[in-house]
This record gives C-alpha cells, structure tokens and sequence, in this order.
C-alpha cells in the first residue's frame, strides 16, 4: 500500500490546543489508521479497490473501532495503527449497509482512550467543528458544519440527514467529525459537491453519530442489525437532466439478470412513479424485504417496458471475514 502519511495541512488551518475546549490530544489519538486487504475476486473489488487505508475511532474502552464501512468489506486482513506507533491486527466485526457504519475488533490492546460519543443535534450549520485523521494535528483541520441534508448514494444507499463540511479533504475515509465539546458527531464517508449560497463547493459528508446506537448492540452481537435485509437490485443510478439513469450495474445482481441495460431510465418502481434517486431507493424498500419480487417500469430508446425482477441481500455477494 502507498504511505499516505507524508503530508500536512498548513499550521493555521489545524486545531490548536490553546483553542480547543478539551482534551485535543487525547482526541487526536483515539482515531486509528486502517489498512485493509481485500481478496481480487472479492464482489467489491473492481470497485473499491483490493488496498484501501483510511480511518476509524475508538469508542469503547475495550478498543472497539468505528469506521466507514467501504474500507473493510470483504477485508481478509486489517491493521491498525496508532499515533503512538502501535500496530495491531483488527477484525471486521460487523457492517451495516443501512447507514454505513463498519466496527472492528483489534486483536491486542491499543492502548488507546475512546473518544466520547455525542450528538449533531445541537449543532448547528455554520457551526466550528474538527476533523480529526490519524497523524495528531498535521492530519486535522478546522472545518465548518455547511449543510444537514438528505443524502443518496448511486450505490442504493439513503441517509434522512448527513452531515456535510467544508473544506473540503479526499482523505477523510472513516475520520471523526467532533463538536466544539470534543464529542464524536460523525464519521467520515465520501467527498462531494455541496451548492452552498448559490455555489458549488467541494466538501465532505460524514454519517450522523446518532445513527449507532440503535443498532450497535444488534451488530456486536449478529455481524448486522437485526432488522430484515433491505431489498437489493444490484443497480447504480444517478440523477440527469430529471430522470434517474442506470450507470451501472453490478455483475450477477438482480438487475443485470432481470435484462436492465446501462443508460435505462426509470420510470417507475412497482407502478409507482419515481422523481429521484432517494424516492426511487425507498419505493424499492418499502416494496418489501430482499427477496421479493418488484416491476421496475423503464424507457430504453424512447420505449417504455415493464421488467420483473427478484431482488436480493446485497449481504450475499459478499465474502465473509475469517476470524484469525
């Protein structure tokens, strides 16, 4: 894996000590850079890659980590590695594709304070915040909350509210967004583009605290919530010019052996009409749990046509982690 370490953001741009109202470095510590290796006939491989490092957060005092789920789908190795230089092999615990959370289990001791959960319920867009990456201060900025939005993902993914910062930083994969009181907001997810005052800006969304602890005993204990699998298609789709467009699809998914083509728009799921990305995703859950059937209605070359397909658990195209 390429080292990513070798660079800094400016010093008036990294939190101080003096400003912070807590512990920064002890803060700056509880986030962990994560490596993972993932097989080459891995599902998501073509996609997200076989070497993927980011980030993740210790939340409890046994050393549990948080981080984005993409890094350790299908990982069959993982490290971790603190600011202090302890290196340590993780385990991918559990993954929840609902929200995006990963948790892994480190193998030894970190040696290493959680970082405390709070809540982005109180703060406020335009509100000071902290992003925090492996590496202490040279690796965190001072950032600003610009947006609190609905987000949807191309890759069948919805969030009622993510959390967006700027400016904006491409390596912010699993990194801990902090309020001014020190507390975990959100982890790290995706950079984007946010329209901000009539602009388009760069920025980064990070995934809501407030989303685990619903589930966090259901995924220690089963590998995932215990709620049914959401239905699956196997489709990536975008917004263009007011219609929602298949851009992709996943090899084997329900969809490519249904006979949907790539550039297909979608009209309507289940004899409902669709006006985005969002609606779309949700008509197809509220449609049933994976493995029921669903009438995707799309127009190839100006012709509309009506398509079955039975949908699945995106869970099993997935390889499994192996306990070492």
């Amino acid at each position: 894996m390429a080292d990513t370490s070798n660079w800094a953001f400016p010093a008036v741009l990294q939190p101080s000590p003096d400003e912070a109202g807590f512990d920064l470095g002890a803060a700056l510590d509880a986030v962990v850079l994560l490596r993972a290796q993932i097989p080459e006939d891995a599902f998501t491989a073509q996609i997200l890659g076989t070497e993927r490092a980011g980030n993740g957060v210790v939340i409890r005092e046994d050393g549990l980590v948080l981080t984005i789920g993409y890094l350790i789908t299908e990982a069959e190795s993982i490290w971790l590695s603190t600011n202090r230089g302890t290196v340590v092999q993780g385990h991918a615990l559990a993954y929840d594709q609902g929200t995006g959370f990963g948790l892994v289990l480190p193998l030894a001791p970190l040696g290493v304070r959680p970082l405390e959960r709070g809540s982005p319920a109180g703060v406020d867009v335009d509100a000071a915040v902290i992003v925090i990456g492996h590496g202490g201060r040279s690796h965190s900025l001072k950032a600003k909350l610009i947006a609190k939005r609905e987000f949807a993902g191309y890759w069948e993914y919805v969030l009622d509210e993510a959390l967006f910062t700027a400016p904006a930083h491409p390596q912010w994969g699993g990194a801990a967004l902090v309020g001014k009181d020190g507390r975990l907001i959100g982890i790290g997810s995706l950079l984007v583009q946010e329209a901000v005052a009539g602009k388009t800006v760069d920025g980064n969304m990070f995934v809501p605290i407030d989303l685990l602890a619903p589930i966090l005993d259901e995924m220690l204990q089963l590998g995932r919530p215990a709620r049914p699998p959401r239905a699956w298609l196997g489709i990536y789709a975008t917004e263009m010019d007011g219609h929602v467009v298949i851009g992709g699809l996943a090899p084997g998914g329900p969809a490519e052996r249904a006979g949907v083509k790539l550039g297909d728009l979608v009209l309507e799921v289940a004899g409902e009409r669709v006006a985005g990305l969002a609606a779309m995703f949700r008509r197809i859950w509220s449609a049933g749990p994976a493995g029921n059937e669903i009438v995707l209605t799309l127009s190839r070359r100006g012709a509309s046509s009506r398509v079955q397909l039975r949908s699945a658990d995106r869970n099993d195209f997935l390889k499994k982690p192996r306990l070492h």
